[in-house]
């Protein structure tokens, strides 16, 4: 059976499905098409059913949730973890317009939530983001992926980690984003690809640098420190199972008990 899978290029991805996607583990009767898109363009479409499986934004779920399950394995979900809100080094006049990575995305999520006075919220390629706010296009911008690590080299300064204000409200850890599959798919593939998710996760911990090579050729920053730092922030315990706390977190973002795989 042949699934058509759409992820992210960005490291903590690739790190998770090296394992998977270039014969390091045995996948079973399992191939996978893999296509690779920017966190918004992913969310527009598992909206439009366009994946079997798919990495996805937690906030998109509510949209999604009758159409598919989030998967145990292979979440973007922690502390420490979350988006930065950035302006220009110095600049202390009122922010009112703010780039977000996408409409649907959870860093957009928690701008509503947090920051509910900042209507203008002009959806950006994640990797322009730290571009266009250096350069004036707006008063600040939202960091994701590897953007959060070195925003500092382009004369930029924090506002807010929206992680840390979202841990300090509800003591959960911050759920980013996870892997989403057809609720139409088998329970037993469903429950397969769970299991060898987290295989290829557990291998890849095994074994960190043998993914280094797929990973750079998808990477938006290539510096090794950025790569290290970018998997050890977002692949952890929670990738390779939510748990209790991990749901109670998702429950706690999107509003809804029926997003899972169960």
């Amino acid at each position: 059976m042949t699934l058509r899978l759409r992820i992210s290029p960005c490291p903590n991805d690739t790190f998770m499905f090296d394992a998977l996607l270039n014969g390091r583990i045995d996948t079973g009767d399992l191939r996978f098409e893999v296509e690779y898109r920017d966190i918004e363009a992913l969310n527009r479409g598992v909206q439009a059913g366009a994946a079997d499986l798919s990495k996805i934004s937690c906030a998109v779920l509510p949209a999604i949730a009758d159409r598919y399950a989030l998967l145990d394995s292979g979440a973007a979900l922690g502390r420490g973890n979350g988006p930065l809100l950035v302006r220009r080094a110095g600049d202390r006049s009122p922010i009112r317009s703010v780039a977000v990575p996408g409409l649907h995305t959870t860093a957009n999520a928690l701008m509503m939530r947090l920051f509910p006075e900042i209507t203008q919220r002009t959806p950006l390629l994640f990797s322009q983001i730290a571009a266009a706010v250096e350069r004036g296009g707006f008063d600040a911008g939202v960091l994701i992926h590897e953007g959060r690590f070195v925003y500092r080299q382009r004369q930029l300064e924090l506002v807010a980690d929206l992680g840390q204000l979202w841990e300090q409200t509800t003591a959960l850890p911050l759920p980013l984003g996870g892997i989403a599959a057809k609720r139409s798919l088998p329970e037993a593939v469903r429950r397969q690809v769970e299991t060898l998710l987290r295989q290829s996760i557990e291998y890849a911990f095994a074994h960190p640098e043998a993914s280094r090579t797929y990973i750079k050729e998808h990477a938006q920053e290539l510096d090794d420190a950025v790569i290290d730092a970018h998997i050890a922030l977002f692949v952890n315990d929670y990738s390779l199972s939510l748990g209790g706390e991990g749901r109670r977190a998702v429950e706690a973002l999107t509003g809804i008990v029926c997003a899972f795989n169960s």
